[in-house]
C-alpha cells in the first residue's frame, strides 16, 4: 500500500458504526482506497486496531467466513438501488462474493478475482484486485455512477458493523442511502469469454444381496465435461454446458424426517444452478432446482439491459422427480424416464421502487408436463411500506400409471396460485399482512411448493427497543403473529397465534423465545395443541462458538392421528484449534410420546473436521450417524423398532479459484436395523479436475 497507485486513489473513511450502534462513532479507524485501469477495479484497506492480537483471522475454504474479522466491498453497478455486488475478504485473505437483491442473498454467485491480507503491528492491510470481465455494468459511454459502500466487521464483544454512511433504519432500501461515486470511464470487460473444461472420474462399489455377499462393482465411469461462459454485452451472460458435472462435494445436512408430512427441503449446492439464482427469484418458491436430479446438459441465460431484468435456462434432465401436494401431506416418487425443464423470467423496473416481472416453467416428458405462468408485482411505495403480489396458473398431465398410483387427477388439469404480502417496518414498529391461495390442483413441479388446496391469511405486529452505545445489550424486540389456514371448500385447517421475544447483546450473544397457541385439523380430527421454541448462541470465547435450538410440547401423531408430546434439542458448537483447524459438532435429539408411553427417540449426529492447509488447500472429513428408536407397540401399524445409518465422507480440496479445482474424496454408508447391526451399503471414490480459460 505504499505503491505510488494508492497515492492518487480515491480515499474514503468508514466513520459510521451502523450495527449494533446507530450511526455513531466507531470504536476503530477504517480507510478504504480506489481505483481502476482499463481492465481492473483496485480498491485496498486500513483496518486499524488497537490490539492486533485480538484480530479473529482463521484459514478457511472460500466463501466460508465463520466468525472473523472482515471488510466488504459492495457495488450497485447499475445504480437501480435493487442489486449489489459483494466482495468480502477476511484477516487471513480468505474471499467471499455473493449477489445481494431485495429478495434475498445469492451465495453461490462465484467470480474471478483476487486478494491479499496482511495483520501488522497497528491492524490488518487487505488490497482486491477485481477485473471488469467478472462484473456485470451499465452500458453507457463515458463515467458511470454506481452506488457504493465499504463494510467493516469488527467481532468483539458484540459484532461491530462499520460502513460509509449513516442508515436510516426507517428506510428499508439499503441501497437507496449508498454513496454514489462516479468514474470508470473507459472500463471494459473485454471479450468476457471463459472456458471450464472438466474431467470426473468415479467408482461406486455396493452390495448387491445386501446384507449379504461382497462388495461388487456397481458403476466406474470417467468423462469428460465442458461449461462456457460468454458475456454478450457488460451485464448480459450466457452459460452453456455439455456433460456437465453436476455433483456436489459437501454432504446435506441430515434432517429429521420422523412425523414429517411435508417434503422436506434441501438447500441447492451444485455451481450451474446457484450461480445466478436470484434473478429467478419470486415471491414463493417456484424455482427449486434440486428436483433436477441427473442432467446431460444445460443453458442458461442471465442479465439486466437497462430497466429490464432476463433469466432463461434450459436443462435436459435424465430421471423426473415429482412432488405430489396437498393440503395435509404430500408424496413423491422418482420416474426412470427423461425430461426437458424450461424457465423464462422478466422483470422491468419503473423508477426506483416498482417493479412487475413475468415468469413461465415448463417440465415436458413422455406422457407428462407441467406448465406455470403468471407475473408478479414489487411496489416499494414509501421507505417503510411495502407490497408484493404473485399471480400464477398452473397446467399438468401426469403419467395414467402415476396420477393411479398416487391419487392424483386424470387428464390434463389447470388451477392457480394468489400470493400476496404487505409489510411496514420502522427503526421500531413493524407490521404486516399475508395472504395466499393455492388451488388444489395447482402445480409447481420445478419449484418447491409441497402444500396446496389451502387458503392463508396472517398477520403480525413487532415492537423494537434500540440500545444506546456502550450497552450490555444491542436489541431487545417482541412480536405476535396470527394465522388462519383453511382448505380450499372453506374447511378449517389450522389456526395458530404466538407470541416471541428476540435478544442480542454482549458476547454476541443471541436468544428468541416463541410460544404457540394452535387449534389444527388433520385427518377429520381437530387437535388444540401448545408447544414452545428457544433458540441462542454465543461466542464464550473467540474461537469457540455454542448455539442450541429446543422445541417441546403438543405435537401431533401424524401417522397414527393422535396428539403427543414432543421434546427435541439441537444443541451445535464449532472450535477453531489455532488458524488451521476447525471442528463442528452437531446432535439432534427428539423423543416423542403419545398417550402416557413412548412412540420413538431419534438420534442424528454430525461431525465436520477441516485442517485448512492455506486459502487453497484443505482435508474435511464428514461423519453422520442416525438412530431411530421405534416402540412398535405404541403403534396402530407394524414398525421395525430401528434404523441406523452411518455415513461418511473424506475430501480433499485444491482451488485456485472457483473454476480452477482438483477435489479427490471417498464417501460410504452404512445401515442397520434391530436384526443387522451397521454393515456397510457402498462405496464411492471420486476424482474431479477443472480448469479455467478467462479471455
Amino acid at each position: 500500500m505504499e505503491e505510488e497507485t494508492w497515492k492518487k486513489a480515491l480515499i474514503l473513511e468508514l466513520k459510521y458504526e451502523v450495527r449494533p450502534g446507530e450511526n455513531v462513532t466507531p470504536p476503530v479507524r477504517t480507510e478504504v482506497l480506489l481505483t481502476y485501469d482499463e481492465k481492473n477495479l483496485y480498491a485496498a484497506f486500513r483496518c486499524h486496531d488497537p490490539d492486533p492480537s485480538a484480530i479473529r483471522a482463521h484459514l478457511r475454504d472460500r466463501d466460508t467466513l465463520g466468525g472473523d474479522d472482515w471488510i466488504a466491498l459492495i457495488f450497485d453497478t447499475f445504480n437501480d438501488e435493487r442489486r449489489s455486488f459483494d466482495f468480502i475478504v477476511t484477516a487471513q485473505g480468505v474471499q467471499f462474493d455473493q449477489i445481494e437483491s431485495q429478495t434475498g442473498e445469492d451465495s453461490g454467485w462465484d467470480t474471478i478475482w483476487d486478494c491479499a491480507s496482511k495483520i501488522t503491528d497497528w491492524g490488518y492491510a487487505v488490497e482486491i484486485a477485481i477485473p471488469f470481465s467478472s462484473l456485470r455494468f451499465q452500458r453507457k459511454e463515458g463515467p458511470q455512477i454506481w452506488g457504493f459502500d465499504a463494510v467493516r466487521r469488527y467481532p468483539r464483544d458484540h459484532p461491530y458493523h462499520i460502513g460509509l454512511f449513516p442508515r436510516d433504519r426507517s428506510n428499508n432500501c439499503y441501497l437507496c442511502q449508498a454513496v454514489k461515486i462516479k468514474g470508470f470511464e473507459g472500463a471494459s470487460p473485454g471479450r468476457n469469454i471463459e472456458i471450464n473444461p472438466t474431467f470426473v472420474a468415479a467408482r461406486t462399489d455396493e452390495r448387491p444381496d445386501f446384507p449379504e455377499g461382497d462388495m461388487k462393482k456397481r458403476d466406474q465411469d470417467a468423462e469428460f465435461g465442458l461449461t462456457a461462459r460468454w458475456g454478450i454485452t457488460p451485464n448480459m451472460t450466457f452459460n452453456f454446458t455439455g456433460n456437465p458435472d453436476f455433483s456436489q462435494v459437501e454432504a446435506d445436512a441430515l434432517q429429521l424426517d420422523i412425523n414429517e408430512p411435508f417434503a422436506l427441503f434441501y438447500p441447492e449446492r451444485r455451481p450451474f444452478f446457484t450461480e445466478g439464482a436470484d434473478f429467478f427469484n419470486a415471491l414463493e418458491s417456484i424455482i427449486y432446482t434440486r428436483t433436477m436430479r441427473d442432467p446431460s446438459w444445460g443453458f442458461k441465460l442471465t442479465g439486466k439491459e437497462g430497466a429490464n431484468t432476463i433469466g432463461a435456462y434450459g436443462v435436459r434432465d435424465q430421471r423426473t422427480n415429482l412432488i405430489f401436494p396437498g393440503s395435509q401431506g404430500s408424496d413423491s416418487t422418482s420416474l426412470d424416464i427423461a425430461n426437458t425443464s424450461s424457465v423464462f423470467r422478466y422483470k422491468r423496473d419503473f423508477g426506483s421502487r416498482y417493479t412487475v416481472g413475468l415468469m413461465v416453467t415448463d417440465r415436458e416428458g413422455k406422457d407428462y408436463y407441467n406448465r406455470v405462468y403468471g407475473f408478479d408485482l414489487d411496489f416499494r411505495f414509501t421507505p417503510t411500506n411495502q407490497i408484493q403480489l404473485l399471480v400464477l396458473g398452473s397446467s399438468t398431465k401426469y403419467p395414467d400409471d402415476i396420477a393411479d398410483d398416487f391419487d392424483q387427477p386424470s387428464g390434463a388439469f389447470n388451477d392457480r396460485l394468489i400470493s400476496f404480502e404487505y409489510d411496514h417496518y420502522t427503526r421500531t414498529w413493524g407490521w404486516w399482512g399475508d395472504y395466499e391461495d393455492a388451488g388444489p390442483k395447482f402445480r409447481a413441479d420445478l419449484g418447491y411448493y409441497p402444500r396446496v388446496g389451502y387458503r392463508n391469511a396472517e398477520g403480525g405486529l413487532l415492537y423494537t427497543w434500540n440500545a444506546k452505545p456502550g450497552s450490555w445489550w444491542s436489541l431487545f424486540r417482541l412480536g405476535s403473529e396470527f394465522n388462519y389456514f383453511e382448505e380450499s371448500d372453506g374447511r378449517m385447517l389450522e389456526r395458530r397465534a404466538s407470541l416471541w421475544f428476540a435478544y442480542n447483546g454482549t458476547m454476541q450473544s443471541s436468544l428468541f423465545l416463541r410460544a404457540w397457541r394452535t387449534r389444527e385439523a388433520y385427518n377429520n380430527r381437530e387437535f388444540d395443541l401448545t408447544y414452545f421454541a428457544a433458540h441462542g448462541g454465543f461466542w464464550p470465547t473467540r474461537n469457540l462458538q455454542i448455539i442450541a435450538l429446543t422445541l417441546f410440547g403438543d405435537l401431533i401423531d401424524y401417522a397414527n392421528t393422535r396428539l403427543g408430546k414432543r421434546f427435541r434439542i439441537n444443541p451445535w458448537l464449532t472450535y477453531n484449534l489455532g488458524k488451521h483447524l476447525r471442528i463442528s459438532f452437531d446432535h439432534t435429539y427428539e423423543r416423542m410420546k403419545v398417550q402416557n408411553a413412548r412412540l420413538y427417540t431419534a438420534n442424528i449426529s454430525g461431525l465436520l473436521a477441516v485442517y485448512q492447509f492455506n486459502v487453497r488447500t484443505f482435508f474435511r472429513a464428514i461423519i453422520q450417524y442416525v438412530n431411530y428408536d421405534y416402540n412398535p407397540s405404541n403403534y396402530t401399524f407394524e414398525i421395525d423398532s430401528e434404523y441406523k445409518r452411518f455415513f461418511t465422507q473424506l475430501l480433499f480440496s485444491y482451488k485456485i479459484n472457483p473454476r480452477i479445482v482438483l477435489f479427490i474424496g471417498y464417501s460410504d454408508n452404512y445401515y442397520g436395523h434391530q436384526d443387522l447391526r451397521l454393515t456397510q451399503a457402498d462405496r464411492t471414490f471420486f476424482l474431479k479436475l477443472g480448469y479455467a480459460w478467462v479471455f
